[in-house]
This record gives structure tokens, C-alpha cells and sequence, in this order.
């Protein structure tokens, strides 16, 4: 198993403490007038999603993770689990509810997703940051209430609801932020 020492420390890295994959989301190099050099990380538990702070002293070195990430596709939901498919072998794997979060509000039939597999294992799924979706319902919009800052509860087709634009109307296509659930814009039909 190759190791990464302190000088190889950055945002992004995926290293392996205990067992458990984490992913460094912040590094912050401090060197104090004496002793040696220490590199303050922000550690995010790639199974639980909790945060961790840890400090390492210079020349400690710290075990790469097994982690790796590719392209797969949303097949369907089934029960509590969630199907996916790697489009370069057809592998299928399937994720829990936890795995998925909050990301099912956005996740539909067919979609491309990037799947993060640890020993083998899926562990999460990221849905491209932006996506566009159909409104399933909303309440009707009054007749001259078309200003722009009132906002409005909406359903979508996956069964999310965000809040959009009084203006918005059952059967538009909206873009949404995935990141933060937030109403982007209304878009066309995807494929038009």
C-alpha cells in the first residue's frame, strides 16, 4: 500500500487512517518560530460524512486510500437501495439510503453520476452539480403576480420539493444547483 508524506499533503487527497477512507478538504502549512513544521488538515470521513481536524507534525506520512471514482449511471430505485451501473463494464452496484443523502431528490432514471468505490465497495454518489427537471406541481400562479422575487413551493418529478419562482407553472423544466437544491433557472426540455 504506497504511503504520502507530509509534503505531499493537498486538498483533495484520499488517505486511509484505521481503516476508514478520508479525503483532505483543507490543509493549512504553519511553521512556528521553533520545532518543526506542522500541517493542520480538515479530514472528511468518506463513509460517516463527518468532519475531523487533525495536525500533523512534517515528515509523518499517512496510508493512501483505496478510493477510486468513475463514471456511472442511475438505473433505478428499489425499496431502500438505489442501482447504478458503470458504463465502461456494465458492473452494477447498489447504494443505501445513507450512501445517497439528500442526493435522491435529483437523481433520474438514466442520468450520469460519478460513484466513489472504496475496497471494492460503493460509498457515495455525486450528481452532476447542475440538472434539469420537470415540475410535477405547483399551486397556480395568480393572474398579475409575475414579480420575479416571489418564490413558491414546487414538486419536481423526483419527488423533490424546492422553492422557484411565482411565475413557474406544472409541466416547465427547471434548472436546479444539486449542491444546494436552489432553482437556477427554467430551462427547455432536455434533447430540445
Amino acid at each position: 500500500m504506497s504511503t504520502y508524506s507530509t509534503n505531499e499533503f493537498r486538498k483533495g487527497l484520499k488517505i486511509q487512517i484505521d481503516g476508514v477512507p478520508f479525503q483532505m478538504i483543507e490543509m493549512n502549512f504553519r511553521k512556528p518560530g521553533k520545532g518543526t513544521a506542522l500541517y493542520e488538515c480538515k479530514l472528511k470521513n468518506l463513509l460517516r460524512g463527518t468532519v475531523t481536524d487533525r495536525t500533523y507534525k512534517a515528515g509523518q506520512t499517512l496510508e493512501a486510500a483505496d478510493v477510486s471514482e468513475f463514471t456511472a449511471q442511475y438505473l433505478y430505485r428499489q425499496s431502500s437501495s438505489f442501482v447504478f451501473m458503470k458504463n465502461d463494464d456494465y458492473e452494477q452496484f447498489e447504494l443505501t439510503e445513507e450512501q445517497v443523502g439528500d442526493f435522491w431528490k435529483f437523481l433520474k432514471e438514466g442520468m450520469d453520476c460519478q460513484l466513489v468505490v472504496f475496497n471494492d465497495q460503493p460509498i457515495a454518489v455525486t450528481p452532476p452539480n447542475h440538472v434539469i427537471l420537470q415540475v410535477e406541481y405547483c399551486e397556480p400562479t395568480a393572474k398579475g403576480n409575475t414579480a420575479t422575487n416571489v418564490q413558491k413551493p414546487v414538486k419536481l418529478e423526483t419527488g423533490a420539493e424546492i422553492l422557484a419562482p411565482a411565475f413557474i407553472n406544472i409541466g416547465d423544466y427547471l434548472r436546479v444547483d444539486t449542491r444546494t437544491g436552489d432553482y437556477i433557472e427554467r430551462s427547455k426540455a432536455p434533447g430540445s
